[in-house]
């Protein structure tokens, strides 16, 4: 470029002025990538949505959660299949669990792991009054084979049932679907896609064995934040995005302060913003 302005050379300075743009989204997919060096990044992973207290109205804002990410999912060519799922009395879904697979799916999704709160004039209220909704979102990582954790089997209870919701003549009929309780830490999982029970128990001992490996993620993380007094980590449970559609529109990361206006294309799946500020920031925060 110095020599393009030394000379006057309008021609090759236009092109350099192209290729910036190019070569600077490169550099920020560089950028993010080294940040997804994490042990399980580069796995796949099952991500649960449930919703929160309040009836319809969080059931109703899970749909529209489940909604944004198989739209973020179809932008990254990422695969998905529904797993679990307990609709909701009225509207929308009460909980589901899906398996993700695709170039650094829980390294992604895992910056998505917390509570979220809609703002907005309420469909369902006929006074037209606005209500604020939670959900929550939950990514563990799926561990195939080459991850041995040991499970002792006596810690396992096993309860077997028909499958609830779509299906049709061939899910309902027979008990295929698992559930899996955890007995020392009371973690359940449960699987009922499919028609074959041992498919469906095999995939709930994924996911068992993921959250397991998750929890002892999470002590190692509270020791380390006791010793460095690390506030970084942002642990299950806390609020760490509002999506406000009423009084004004507004999508706010709690945790970056990384935010959108456009609240439409972010509901619509356009959330790598949100994941790559979060990312930066786990990243400063951890070389601190």
């Amino acid at each position: 470029m110095e020599l393009a302005e030394e000379e006057k050379d309008a021609e090759t300075l236009s092109s350099i002025e192209a290729d910036i743009k190019t070569v600077s989204a490169k550099c920020d997919k560089i950028e993010v990538a080294g940040m997804l060096s994490g042990e399980d990044d580069m796995r796949g992973c099952f991500l649960s949505i449930h919703a929160g207290a309040g009836g319809t109205e969080s059931c109703d804002w899970a749909s529209m959660l489940l909604r944004m990410y198989t739209r973020y999912f179809e932008r990254n060519k990422y695969k998905y299949e529904e797993l679990d799922i307990t609709p909701g009395e009225e509207a929308g879904i009460r909980s589901i669990t899906m398996r993700v697979s695709g170039d650094f799916a829980f390294g992604k999704l895992s910056c998505e792991s917390g509570v979220h709160r809609l703002v907005r004039i309420s469909p369902f209220d006929s006074q037209k009054r606005r209500h604020t909704s939670f959900a929550a979102v939950d990514v563990v990582p799926e561990y195939e084979d080459d991850v041995e954790t040991e499970i002792n089997d006596d810690d396992l209870r096993f309860d077997f049932y028909r499958a609830s919701g779509a299906g049709g003549q061939h899910v309902n009929k027979t008990s295929s679907a698992v559930r899996i309780t955890h007995l020392p830490t009371n973690i359940v999982v449960q699987c009922q896609n499919d028609r074959s029970q041992h498919k469906n128990k095999a995939q709930a001992m994924k996911m068992l064995k993921g959250r397991l490996r998750m929890l002892e993620q999470q002590k190692r993380d509270a020791e380390t934040a006791k010793l460095y007094g690390n506030k970084g980590e942002i642990a299950w449970g806390n609020q760490i995005r509002s999506y406000v559609l009423q009084p004004y529109q507004m999508i706010k990361d709690h945790r970056t302060d990384f935010q959108k206006g456009n609240v439409d294309n972010v509901l619509d799946g356009d959330i790598e913003g949100f994941i790559e500020s979060y990312l930066r920031f786990r990243s400063s925060a951890k070389s601190k």
